[in-house]
């Protein structure tokens, strides 16, 4: 469990001041110059040792990404870009962030930007965010006004400044290929790699790509040290993390908890609990909607970090926690996730423009029984046909949700074919063999 004193989002609800005063009360911009003058390798390995991944769904280390960009920077400038689209379904801590902290992000931006020997942050934030947006320029204006931006930032003699840039709320310019893309005012589609962004980016230029809490924990990691943070959490999974539960429980809400805990106490002490109590939870989809979902018997002890819920077969991927009771209709709800993705595929790739309209079509008919019990398997594989077969990781989403429901609920499956033949659950497993 966190406690109170290691929160590192202190105004997530949006209970108190956002504008400078407020986040210089709370902490923010407190000693950044001293910060920036240890020097850009120091800002690097202490990120390195921290032991914080990214937060925007793939968990990789963040600093061993930032040390991917050159050491020196020749004709072409480098570019720190922020992935604020936060286009996955159940995700929205990074609108609570932008909205009730931006000050938070800003120097954060900072202190990335100069890590990796940028001058420029782009802010891309996907287009819905209206007021998220205006709130991140009415933060950057006070920076600059307040010399924490600009020609001179901090008084550090660094040049360095941050644009915001509204997308248009296409979920595949989630993907950092694609955003960039998009931010260079070309179809969101994602490019094939290598080459990287760290070598080839933003403008052919070096350039990282992290998601908003990424780089927002980042000062207070550094203020605090390296070793405060990891020592939060499990190996390879330490820090605090922001999760979002929505779904059948008492109290959605965002709350920021440490990385590591039971799944269980995270909905029972945060949400309220699930709706009815815990022996009516049907299943939780534990990080976002892209990752597999996992029934109740698993919820009962799983904890919410990477390398646990990938041995459960899941992901923690942006730590959005999905949760159905047993009112749920879990076919029907993987069905229109499907819908989702067939619905936001860019097209490029064959096996993403193909499977996942066929893919969703099936899982239609599944929600009504009308289909045949062998299809279940044929379904199944086609999963596995799209599954790491395209240029980003869209194909893999829109596998990934069938897969779950297929591994845990098959049952469920069986019985709806065999309801609409008019057969008895036992027929139908015959009919199957």
């Amino acid at each position: 469990m966190l406690s109170d004193k290691d929160r590192i989002f202190t105004n997530l609800y949006g209970h108190h001041d956002w504008r400078l005063k407020g986040a210089r009360a709370r902490g923010d911009w407190d000693g950044t110059k001293a910060i920036l003058a240890m020097g850009h390798d120091w800002i690097v390995d202490q990120v390195k040792a921290s032991g914080l991944r990214g937060r925007g769904g793939a968990g990789f280390p963040t600093g061993l990404k930032w040390s991917f960009m050159p050491k020196a920077v020749g004709e072409r400038p480098h570019y720190l870009v922020v992935n604020a689209d936060e286009g996955e379904p159940g995700t929205c801590k990074d609108r609570d962030m932008m909205r009730n902290d931006p000050h938070k992000l800003i120097e954060g931006c900072l202190i990335a930007g100069f890590a990796m020997r940028a001058h420029v942050a782009y802010i891309y934030v996907r287009g819905e965010f209206y007021r998220e947006a205006e709130r991140l320029d009415a933060a950057i204006a006070e920076a600059e006004e307040a010399g924490l931006l600009g020609d001179d930032a901090c008084g550090s003699g660094w040049p360095f400044r941050v644009y915001v840039h509204k997308g248009a709320g296409a979920y595949i310019c989630g993907e950092e290929t694609a955003l960039i893309q998009s931010l260079e005012g070309k179809k969101g589609q994602p490019r094939l790699k290598p080459p990287f962004p760290a070598g080839v980016g933003l403008y052919g230029c070096p350039t990282t790509v992290n998601n908003v809490e990424s780089i927002a924990v980042v000062p207070t990691v550094l203020r605090r040290g390296a070793s405060w943070f990891s020592g939060i959490g499990r190996e390879n999974n330490t820090g605090t993390k922001v999760f979002c539960i929505s779904g059948h429980v008492n109290k959605p809400c965002n709350v920021e908890e440490a990385m590591s805990i039971p799944l269980r106490t995270l909905i029972e002490k945060h949400a309220g609990g699930v709706r009815g109590g815990w022996d009516n939870l049907l299943a939780v989809i534990p990080g976002g909607a892209s990752v597999p979902l996992l029934p109740k018997d698993i919820c009962d002890d799983v904890l919410m970090d990477f390398d646990a819920l990938k041995e459960a077969k899941s992901g923690l991927g942006t730590a959005a926690v999905m949760v159905m009771d047993k009112s749920a209709d879990v076919v029907a709800s993987i069905a229109r996730l499907s819908q989702f993705y067939m619905h936001e595929s860019c097209g490029q790739c064959t096996p993403c423009r193909e499977g996942a309209g066929w893919m969703s079509r099936v899982m239609d008919r599944m929600v009504t029984g009308d289909a045949n019990p062998e299809e279940i398997d044929i379904l199944e594989q086609v999963t596995r046909q799209v599954e790491g077969h395209t240029i980003c990781a869209l194909g893999d989403a829109a596998a990934w949700p069938i897969q779950g429901l297929i591994r845990h609920f098959r049952p469920e499956l069986e019985r709806r074919i065999a309801a609409r033949r008019g057969q008895s659950g036992k027929g139908a497993a015959a009919a199957a063999e």
